[in-house]
């Protein structure tokens, strides 16, 4: 395992749940489209540590919605660190492929998580008043507040990945929302960031 600062503090049986989520992604990728063919020998480094990163940056109460979740990036990473703190927070993770949602629910009984999946997309949902909110390569700054607008608590974070383009992304949103914003750099990619956002509201 490549040393990374993010699991210095982690238990061996944390360790040993992200190694057989590693292994339910690389079995269930042979079926379905989990992470593409260039990814699947970098899992641990590309997806399962980034995911990490993400969870550091999130309170640590309150209901924690992924949409998009696919290949539960960062979505199942954050259960199972969540598992390691023993604490309570329930995930949501969201999908609107039947498949990817199969996966996930079947990780989540395999390692024993505190995950509700849901097949459906998200901007038909009831809202759901969650403190966090997390998305990966899913959709603009634009898109991504729409669905924070929706369902993210007035309290709550949002954590959203992104690569070169977020500063153009920045920009376009501010002309239609007020939003403070943390720009957190990527400890897996120099030229990745991480965005928190609070306080989003439409100007």
């Amino acid at each position: 395992m490549k040393d990374h600062r993010s699991l210095t503090d982690v238990s061996r049986e944390t360790i040993e749940r992200l190694r057989e989520f590693e292994k339910l992604v690389l079995k269930w990728t042979k079926k379905i489209n989990l992470v593409s063919s260039g990814d699947a020998s970098q899992i641990w480094d590309r997806h399962i540590i980034d995911s990490v990163q993400i969870y550091d940056l999130a309170p640590e109460e309150g209901t924690w919605l992924d949409i998009g979740s696919g290949g539960g990036f960062p979505g199942i990473v954050a259960a199972i660190m969540a598992k390691e703190k023993m604490s309570d927070r329930s995930f949501i993770l969201v999908d609107s492929d039947q498949r990817k949602c199969a996966f996930l629910r079947t990780v989540n009984r395999e390692l024993g998580l505190n995950i509700k999946v849901l097949a459906e997309r998200v901007e038909k949902m009831q809202p759901l008043g969650a403190e966090v909110m997390s998305a990966r390569a899913l959709d603009d700054l634009n898109g991504l507040f729409t669905h924070a607008e929706r369902h993210l608590s007035t309290t709550g974070v949002a954590l959203f990945p992104k690569g070169t383009q977020w500063e153009r992304e920045h920009e376009n949103a501010k002309k239609l929302w007020s939003y403070d914003i943390e720009v957190v750099k990527s400890e897996t990619n120099p030229e990745a960031t991480i965005l928190k956002i609070k306080e989003l509201t439409r100007v």
